[in-house]
């Protein structure tokens, strides 16, 4: 009956043509997108339950129910509570002999276990309502109870306080899972995904288009996974990002494209990296930074969750040049202060010798931060620590003053600054007597991002002992533009490379240096900074085939012939076109306040790379390898050493 009753339906809304068929579908539209915005989840539409545990309430009284769940605990065999997605409720456990079965089942189920129970919602006896749990005010008085699977004894319980390592929670991923915290990020996540989807698609006209995940290698960038083919010799590489793709989709005028996009690095061991992850992948064709700035703006405020506060915008912005200068990063954490602050006029005549020999040099600058109270919060110890990691890893020297007199911490060298140019130092710093500088010299670059690094890890240290500097409940915006478009190869200084990727664009008012001085062309880039944290990267493409040639043969002396196809794509009528990538894993982690990306995927790999769950990756025989026509070298031992030496091994995690 349902189904010729839907046949009629599509008939009835078929038979329009034309106009009417376009006032029909798009009133059609217009009503399903406001009625999605205001209907309610039906949590238990198509399955045995009637309600879940946790959406149980006093106005639920008296109605007969049937619950779905894991036993949470059990107390003395007169109740148990019962734990499923949304939450918990007590089912009281019957006593008398005529429900003699249903107690046995209630009473011998282990603990996790799956039950399914049926009975009415009753008040709790008075002075035993539980104020701290949401169906804290009635409980189930069962009647029918059946064991849908027994639960064996697990590796940990199923409760948030109970502490876990965290390569026992990915060794059993399954059960982490049911875990609340777990149960609330992943809730989370989708919702803020199907916010962004509805904003994109249905708000803004975007096309939701997958793009393919064996691909091609690609000039620059990080490391790719190679994946062999059946042809011999012949490899695929999985896709950093769909930068080429979605390019492509602009030249083949599908105009605004959209992504839920997987992506796939091989960079090894990094503490709080994935080999894959997913980004908000977005591309526009005729627009300008300002354009893509608006739309990533108006999304992520659209599709914030309502219980993390507005979010304001516009953005704040400031350039590369003045984010390295005030803060040693290129993605500054601006919900505090300690700028980084030049002082090179102050010690211009200076007798300190480490500063005269800086001052000397080309781009040699004395810059110095204020650690508030750092002289009543930081100990002996973290001075040594900061500055054997400004010798170790920079070969700079950090000077630090104590401004309290009574506090005899000072260096005779320190001393010396202080009687020579201490009220200077002072009124720049705007220093108070319970505050602690940090002064260093050197090459202007470098100098930043070392007491950009000292910056971080004073405020870790200061909150550590009390102090309040981030409040952990602000986010924090920032768009960073105006970086340069090559930076000089680490290995090969005299070479560049793209300081993003080669697809990028120069800013209009640089491009005549790109024959003369590329390296101080600025790029039409921009990042998205929160708390600290780059969540998400874009820029203008280029869209002209000669320039793009010139870029990749030229300066990044890169073989053009591995982006042939894309070289004739941009010589075929390409228009001016750019987007952006937000990181999903990184904006949900700081969302959600989690430790790690890990606590924000369903299934992540440990720091290594390793699934620990099902052991991949993993040895595959030289029969499953004969098709491919490759065979594995396998190292020596002394091949083994030498890399273990390398690269020391780290627990799991």
């Amino acid at each position: 009956m349902f189904s010729s009753w839907l046949t009629r339906l599509n008939r009835g809304v078929a038979t329009p043509t034309g106009k009417i068929a376009q006032l029909i579908w798009g009133s059609l539209s217009r009503s399903l997108m406001l009625s999605s915005q205001r209907r309610v989840p039906e949590l238990s539409s198509f399955v045995a339950r009637t309600n879940t545990c946790g959406e149980l309430r006093s106005s639920h009284l008296g109605q007969e129910v049937t619950l779905c769940g894991w036993i949470q605990y059990r107390r003395q065999n007169t109740f148990l509570v019962l734990r499923d997605f949304q939450g918990l409720v007590q089912v009281v456990i019957p006593q008398d002999e005529s429900a003699a079965s249903v107690k046995k089942i209630l009473c011998d189920a282990p603990v996790e276990s799956v039950l399914q129970v049926s009975g009415t919602v009753i008040s709790r006896p008075p002075g035993q309502e539980n104020p701290k749990m949401p169906t804290g005010e009635i409980e189930i008085k069962v009647k029918t109870a059946e064991l849908l699977n027994s639960c064996k004894k697990l590796p940990f319980e199923i409760k948030d306080f109970v502490k876990k390592t965290e390569a026992l929670r990915l060794q059993y991923r399954y059960l982490d899972l049911r875990s609340s915290q777990m149960q609330y990020n992943l809730r989370l996540r989708s919702r803020m995904v199907m916010k962004m989807r509805d904003f994109l698609c249905n708000l803004h006209g975007f096309v939701d288009t997958e793009t393919p995940t064996l691909f091609k290698r690609t000039p620059g960038g990080a490391k790719e996974f190679v994946i062999p083919s059946r042809e011999p010799g012949k490899f695929y590489s999985l896709p950093q990002s769909p930068q080429q793709f979605k390019q492509l989709l602009m030249v083949g005028g599908l105009d605004r494209y959209f992504q839920v996009a997987r992506c796939y690095r091989d960079e090894g061991s990094r503490p709080d990296r994935q080999p894959e992850f997913t980004q908000i992948d977005i591309e526009m064709s005729f627009v300008d930074q300002t354009g893509i700035r608006s739309l990533t703006e108006g999304l992520l405020q659209y599709s914030w969750p309502e219980d993390k506060g507005p979010v304001g915008v516009p953005f704040p912005s400031m350039t590369f040049a003045e984010a390295l200068a005030s803060y040693g990063t290129d993605k500054p954490d601006t919900r505090f202060g300690m700028k980084i602050v030049d002082v090179s006029d102050v010690f211009r005549n200076t007798g300190v010798r480490f500063l005269q020999d800086a001052l000397s040099q080309p781009q040699g600058a004395v810059k110095a931060i204020r650690v508030p109270e750092g002289a009543k919060y930081l100990k002996r110890k973290d001075i040594e620590s900061i500055r054997k990691f400004a010798a170790d890893h920079f070969d700079q020297e950090v000077l630090p003053v104590v401004l309290k007199a009574s506090q005899n911490w000072n260096t005779p060298v320190a001393k010396f600054v202080m009687e020579e140019q201490g009220r200077g130092l002072v009124g720049r710093l705007e220093a108070g007597e319970e505050d602690m500088v940090l002064l260093t010299a050197g090459e202007h670059r470098r100098t930043c991002s070392l007491l950009g690094k000292l910056r971080l890890e004073c405020a870790d240290l200061l909150e550590a002992r009390g102090a309040v500097l981030r409040d952990p409940a602000l986010f924090s915006f920032l768009w960073v533009v105006d970086f340069p478009l090559f930076l000089p190869k680490e290995e090969h200084p005299g070479e560049l490379e793209s300081t993003h990727h080669p697809f990028t664009a120069p800013h209009p008012s640089d491009v005549h240096l790109l024959h003369t001085e590329p390296q101080k062309v600025r790029s039409q880039h921009y990042d998205l900074v929160l708390n600290g944290n780059e969540i998400g990267g874009g820029s203008i493409r280029i869209h002209d085939a000669q320039l793009q040639h010139y870029i990749l043969e030229t300066l990044l002396k890169e073989d053009v012939t591995l982006l042939s196809h894309l070289l004739q794509a941009l010589d075929s009528g390409a228009p001016p076109h750019g987007g952006i990538a937000l990181g999903l894993d990184r904006l949900m982690c700081i969302i959600t306040g989690a430790p790690s990306i890990r606590d924000v995927i369903a299934f992540p790999k440990s720091f290594r790379g390793h699934d620990l769950m099902s052991n991949a990756p993993d040895v595959i025989s030289p029969e499953d390898l004969k098709p491919y026509h490759i065979q594995v070298s396998w190292p020596t031992d002394s091949e083994v050493e030498q890399s273990s030496l390398s690269h020391p091994q780290r627990p799991e995690s």
